[in-house]
């Protein structure tokens, strides 16, 4: 499982350290793709192939299932560290998440996150207030 929130820099080449506690459990290759709210998530092959599966369910007849297919997988883009334990992030990724130089990693469960450090600073102080009922609304789910 992947937890915590990391401080990390971003080269001008597109690289970024992986917090040294996340990379055994990410594996050898793994995929990197955008996400919501504008990040890159981080899955290892084994809950990207969960991913896949069910996306590949999805009826390609409904317009909204092609559309989120489509943004997933055409950002999607299969990963190594290097020795020094960097993942190069590509252009259109960091595009995307405006990663230019301080970055945030954040473990959330079966992913990570990378974030611009602006961008995970505004989502947090401007979802901060909505978190208990947040947490309220999913009671139902025994949190």
């Amino acid at each position: 499982m992947f937890m915590g929130e990391h401080q990390h820099n971003i080269d001008e080449k597109g690289r970024m350290i992986i917090p040294a506690k996340f990379r055994e459990e990410l594996g050898s290759t793994f995929i990197l793709t955008r996400g919501l709210d504008e990040c890159v998530f981080v899955y290892p092959m084994d809950e990207w192939k969960v991913i896949e599966q069910k996306l590949k369910s999805l009826p390609f007849t409904k317009k909204d299932a092609r559309a989120f297919t489509r943004f997933f997988f055409s950002g999607a883009t299969e990963c190594q560290l290097d020795k020094q334990g960097r993942v190069n992030i590509a252009p259109p990724l960091r595009d995307y998440a405006k990663l230019e130089k301080d970055c945030v990693v954040i473990g959330v469960s079966n992913r990570i996150e990378i974030w611009s450090k602006s961008k995970w600073e505004d989502y947090f102080s401007n979802s901060e207030q909505s978190f208990g009922e947040i947490a309220e609304s999913l009671l139902d789910f025994d949190l």
